[in-house]
């Protein structure tokens, strides 16, 4: 719909008009020739014809011929007295007698003196001039206005006259306002131009109106053509249809675009050359400052194209109205293979995908979240995002502004990070404005969910109407608008895209998303990948890769790309290593202690360079010292010493050199022991702050107190801290503080040259965050284990799997999870490494470890592991195996050994990991676990459901001896077993075939049903594909799984369930062993219930049918009927919330005494009257083995019921 100006003259003032008009237009008031000869009325120039006239936006498509014709025959045989008229108003003979006819009359003059010129009602001058573009068009004085008389009795009606030459460079143009149309077409003038008869002009008032295009051959403007539903009659209706063929015209030569796809983006509006300058520069100046993901690594040289996995939030279940909150869907590793995205595929509009306007992306940390928004801004400032004119990058750090000193256009402009200074903010943000669609805005720097949720938290109305009023000129805190941004109360129509970690609540989040996606992390390849670029000598790149094979847990940590990139400072030193860490506390332990190697010798390095001269004055003055006393006692056998040789002052010259060294070496270890007792003070400085950002879930170092400078230039030396600069205060120009605004000099600063509007920097506040999340949570973990001022009770609150207040284990954050599996780490490792890290003497040390370790034990010891979550399961696995696999095997302790052997003991028969992500270092630990489980004799069933696990993690755990059966996603289970019969191992595909369990199943996805479908036909055919024939020993006897399965819930909801109703009607022949179904509330109607009785026919092991809240009626419950009968086991039968009535009773009353195993049958809550229930009753009694049947229904008198349940007690009311 569009809003045009409407006139209120509209053709129902005409009254009921007829098919055709021309029998009104009486011959004695209407000259036809000086009306269609006069030459002021043969063409019209545009300008001066219509008020305001627009291109069209719509080309008519060309109507058939054939539909044509049978219009023109439709209007033939309907308007005998049309034909009748019309011919001699289209005959030349009949023409010139009409002329000689009326050539005397003085009402001709009437006519003529009523024609009056329409005078242009707008400026002209801001429409293009369409005579430009238009070849046969020429300029002409206006239009006439002609009266019409429909009757002698009815007043005259006014008609503009517009005459459109069948012009070869003719374009359908708009008018506006287009009035309604009645148009004339006269017959045998197929070359002659169309007449349209428009109202003349009257006052306009807003209305929408749908727009209509022109019909058949008629060159009309679109706009102009149209008319408002119900506006004209059904008579004026059919005069707007072309009673005959016309020639070809521009419209239906331009019709062939019609069927061209659509554009992928928006129009592109026109955009100002000050704007379109800002433009290339924020793209210049974004090429530049987003190359750099650290120091040393670049965009364009290190990064690796990481793809990103498509997720869905669903509400499935039975209970999907009960259902609050939408629920990530958890794919197996097949299924997410084929949902993963390229960059150029995030943001949709590709292979005729809806475009998306809100993207949330989801990463744990390290993950690559910030490196990708990096390169998509990179993309933009290259033109691989056409569809955007601008990117803003919007950080959450900015939420520290408090502040209410900023507007949406400070806060693009100015705060948002990689944005140049503007010189015409003012035109750019009313483009912003004019095109919010071509906006992109990112939010980046959240580390969890719930800090968008509070951001999501409705605001109060009067600032809603304050944002809406004008948010340009007035100011508001950052959250406030970051909240109307998010809200879409701000720039509604823009693209947003959130990066998180998914740790949170986002129930209000994904309320709001089109689009959720995921980082995939490192593969194999793209590890390779990123050492080829990392190392670019050969040399050094062959031993990484052979140091790498040899570490499968280093190897395993590349998945992610945050510690890929530690990994690969530890590999830069393994040539000097003699044991690469095997733990992810060892890791990062051996970056610390890399990066304070490195910090110094930079020290030394710098205090060479800035005090040589002092150095070596130091030195001079100790050697002379010790050659005066020489000196002293040489003097007495001066004549002794005349007699020496030459070797004598050699052996002189050697001794002179050990006493320098012996100094040099006294000074370096002076030197050295004020640094590292300095380096300790402020390493234990620096993780009290760590830990106090990890309690508040933060990066950035607490603002509340002044970090001493010492302390900031070492952490920032070590690579350990980053400074970020964060504006406080918008930039201002000279027309701002000439206004009264804040003109103070600080704040203003240094004009830059002579531009018409002058940029100024005001204050700064430079904030420090930590550089590495992991690094953050191990210098936490440094001060839990390792201060003295960290009290056993303090201590034994930070440990993991404590307690809330309702007795329920409380959800750790991911920082927390990280410094606790760290805590533990440290606890168990090499002293002698971790005197490095304090200030402690080795004996308090000892006590402080100690003392701690045993809190350790004790505490993982009284854990009872049937009462943890899969979650908690997991992360008791991670903290044994960091406190056991130490740097130095030799360097493990009872306490240790101690903890492996407990959680081998102690974990549940029934591992499931369901639910819950895991990575490949997960599956290592659990796979670690598992086999110290098979050491002391003990066996595992794996459930490895949606746990989103890789194929390899799934063979590794498989693999293992002492897993009696496993359940994992049906498509990776069959991806395995080719892979193994592909590599020809036999023996782990038998063992892989024969404990894989599929009993029960719970289907709540499509593709549920559509993997089990797969497994069927691989049990049916008894082959894993039909060109293998290794696997047909193993298959012989089918698949098991498949044998095995007894209960099969179909939980897809109204919504997914038909679409997959298909495939289980095909898949169940081939499960003969089932004894449960459950089809409830899958809309299931009367032919989905005829396809459900051809299906059941060959499941004679059925005992339970639930087929509750669906759609079955009468003839549904006829076919079912007559395949339940002949299922011998089946004794419950659930009807429940159906549309059956009492015809369909009576048939199933039918039936009842035939079905001898039924003791359970529910008809509750459906159509039957006191007729069906009687029916129902009257066969209940000669069914003996019927223990309940249940059919209360509203509609039903209660006195029936009670009558019925005196008879017979089995029939109940609920």
């Amino acid at each position: 719909m569009q809003e045009v100006d409407y006139y209120p003259f509209s053709p129902s003032d005409f009254g009921d008009l007829p098919d055709d008009l021309t029998e009104y237009l009486n011959i004695d008031f209407l000259d036809t020739e000086k009306l269609f000869d006069d030459p002021t009325l043969n063409c019209v120039d545009e300008h001066d014809d219509c008020s305001d006239i627009q291109k069209a936006t719509e080309v008519p498509g060309e109507e058939s011929q054939p539909q044509r014709n049978q219009r023109t025959d439709k209007q033939t045989k309907n308007s005998k007295k049309r034909q009748r008229v019309s011919q001699p108003l289209c005959t030349d003979e009949n023409t010139r007698r009409k002329r000689q006819k009326v050539a005397g009359q003085a009402k001709t003059k009437e006519v003529q003196a009523e024609l009056t010129s329409i005078l242009p009602e707008t400026d002209v001058g801001s429409v293009p001039n369409p005579t430009d573009s238009l070849s046969g068009l020429s300029t002409t004085p206006p239009p006439r206005i002609v009266h019409l008389y429909p009757s002698h009795s009815a007043p005259p009606i006014p008609i503009q006259i517009i005459t459109i030459p069948d012009a070869a460079g003719y374009q359908v143009v708009q008018l506006s306002p287009p009035p309604p149309v009645i148009r004339f077409p006269l017959s045998n003038t197929a070359t002659a131009p169309t007449y349209i008869f428009v109202p003349a002009t009257s006052p306009p008032c807003k209305r929408r109106l749908p727009p209509l295009s022109p019909v058949g051959g008629a060159v009309a403007p679109v706009q102009m053509s149209s008319s408002p539903t119900g506006s004209l009659s059904d008579s004026a209706s059919k005069a707007m249809c072309p009673p005959c063929a016309s020639p070809l015209s521009p419209s239906i030569e331009m019709s062939q675009c019609k069927e061209s796809p659509p554009p992928q983006s928006p129009t592109v509006p026109d955009i100002p050359q000050g704007v379109n300058d800002y433009i290339q520069e924020a793209k210049a100046h974004m090429n530049q400052v987003c190359q750099d993901m650290e120091t040393g690594i670049s965009l364009t040289s290190h990064y690796v194209d990481v793809q990103v996995s498509q997720r869905e939030a669903l509400r499935s279940g039975k209970n999907t109205n009960k259902c609050l909150e939408k629920e990530l869907v958890i794919m197996g590793d097949t299924d997410r293979q084929k949902s993963l995205l390229g960059q150029s595929q995030i943001f949709g509009g590709s292979n005729g995908d809806k475009d998306k306007r809100y993207i949330l992306l989801l990463g744990n940390a390290g993950m690559g979240k910030t490196s990708l928004i990096k390169k998509l801004c990179l993309d933009w400032s290259r033109d691989c995002l056409p569809q955007f004119d601008f990117v803003f990058l919007l950080d959450g750090k900015q939420l520290s502004l408090t502040e209410p000193i900023f507007s949406l256009q400070t806060l693009l402009l100015n705060l948002s990070s990689y944005a140049p200074s503007c010189m015409d903010p003012e035109a750019v943000f009313t483009q912003i404005l004019a095109a919010p669609k071509r906006v992109l805005i990112i939010f980046d720097g959240f580390n969890e969910l719930r800090e968008y949720e509070m951001l999501l938290q409705t605001q109060e109305k009067d600032l809603v109407t304050s944002l809406l009023k004008d948010s340009k000129a007035q100011t508001f805190a950052v959250k406030q608008l970051y909240s109307a941004i998010l809200q879409r109360v701000l720039l509604p129509g823009c693209t947003l895209l959130l990066s998180t970690r998914p740790r949170g609540s986002a129930l209000q989040v994904l309320r709001r998303t089109d689009s959720l996606l995921e980082m995939c992390g490192f593969t194999s390849t793209n590890v390779e990948t990123y050492l080829t670029q990392y190392f670019t000598d050969p040399a050094l790149r062959a031993s990484v890769l052979d140091c790498l094979k040899s570490s499968s847990y280093l190897r395993l940590l590349c998945w992610n790309p945050g510690l890929c990139r530690l990994v690969c400072l530890v590999l830069e030193q393994c040539a000097s290593l003699e044991v690469l860490p095997r733990t992810l506390t060892g890791l990062c332990h051996q970056v610390l202690c890399l990066k304070m190697e490195k910090e110094r010798k930079n020290a030394c390095a710098e205090a060479q360079t800035q005090t040589p001269g002092q150095s070596v004055q130091d030195k001079t003055q100790i050697l002379n010292s010790c050659q005066v006393k020489k000196c002293d006692g040489s003097n007495q056998k001066k004549s002794r010493k005349q007699q020496r040789t030459s070797s004598g002052s050699r052996r002189s010259m050697r001794t002179k050199k050990t006493q320098v060294d012996e100094v040099d070496e006294e000074m370096k270890n002076d030197v050295e022991g004020a640094d590292r007792t300095e380096e300790g003070e402020l390493l234990s400085q620096l993780s009290s702050l760590a830990w106090e950002g990890v309690k508040s879930n933060s990066s950035i170092l607490p603002t509340g107190r002044a970090v001493p400078s010492k302390l900031k230039a070492f952490g920032l030396r070590m690579g350990l801290i980053l400074c970020h600069h964060l504006r406080k205060r918008p930039l201002v120009s000279n027309s701002e503080s000439e206004g009264g605004g804040r003109g103070d000099k600080h704040e203003m600063g240094e004009e830059k040259g002579n531009r018409g509007s002058t940029d100024v920097d005001v204050d700064d506040d430079l904030i420090l965050l930590w550089a590495n999340p992991f690094l953050q949570s191990y210098m936490a973990a440094v001060h839990l284990s390792l201060s003295r001022t960290v009290t056993d009770r303090t201590f034994l609150q930070t440990l993991p799997f404590q307690l809330g207040a309702k007795g329920r284990r409380r959800p750790q954050r991911e920082e927390l999870e990280l410094t606790q599996r760290f805590v533990v780490g440290l606890l168990f490792h090499n002293r002698t490494e971790l005197q490095r890290l304090h200030l402690h003497s080795e004996r308090t040390l000892r006590d402080v470890v100690v003392s701690k370790q045993a809190s350790v034990i004790k505490h993982l010891e009284d854990l009872s592991y049937s009462d943890l979550s899969p979650s908690q399961v997991l992360e008791a696995c991670h903290c044994v195996y960091e406190a056991s696999h130490t740097s130095d095997e030799s360097s493990r302790n009872s306490g240790s050994t101690q903890l492996v052997t407990d959680l081998a003991v102690n974990l549940p028969e029934f591992l499931t990991f369901q639910g819950v992500p895991l990575s490949p270092p997960d599956v290592f630990t659990v796979q670690n676990a598992v086999e110290r489980g098979g050491a002391e004799g003990r066996s595992f069933c794996l459930d490895l459901e949606n746990s989103l696990i890789q194929i390899c993690g799934l063979r590794a755990l498989v693999g293992l001896n002492n897993i009696n059966t496993y359940r994992a996603c049906i498509a990776d289970v069959v991806a395995l077993w080719e892979q193994l019969e592909q590599a020809g191992e036999t023996g782990l595909l038998q063992g892989a075939v024969s404990t894989f369990k599929i009993h029960p199943l719970r289907a709540t996805q499509v593709c549920h049903i559509e993997h089990l479908e797969k497994l069927v036909k691989i049990h049916v055919h008894k082959r894993l594909s039909n060109s293998s024939s290794q696997s047909e020993s193993i298959l012989a006897e089918g698949v098991p799984a498949v044998k095995q399965l007894h209960k099969l819930e179909f939980e897809l909801g109204p919504e997914k369930g038909p679409l997959a109703l298909p495939k289980l009607w095909e898949l169940l022949p081939g499960l003969p062993n089932l004894q449960h179904l459950d089809l409830e509330n899958c809309k299931i109607g009367d032919r989905e219930a005829e396809n459900l009785a051809n299906a059941l026919t060959s499941l004679c092991s059925l005992e339970k049918l639930n087929l509750s809240q669906n759609c079955i009626g009468d003839q549904g419950v006829k076919k079912l009927t007559a395949t339940l009968k002949d299922l011998p086991k089946l004794h419950c039968l659930s009807l429940y919330s159906n549309v059956i009535s009492d015809e369909g009773a009576e048939s199933l009353a039918a039936v009842l005494p035939q079905m001898a195993s039924l003791t359970d049958l529910d008809v509750s809550y459906n159509k039957l009257t006191d007729v069906g229930v009687e029916s129902l009753g009257a066969s209940l009694r000669n069914c003996n083995e019927m223990k309940t049947l249940r059919m209360w229904n509203q509609c039903i008198p209660y006195g029936v019921f009670e009558r019925l349940q005196h008879q017979d007690s089995r029939i109940l009311l609920n």
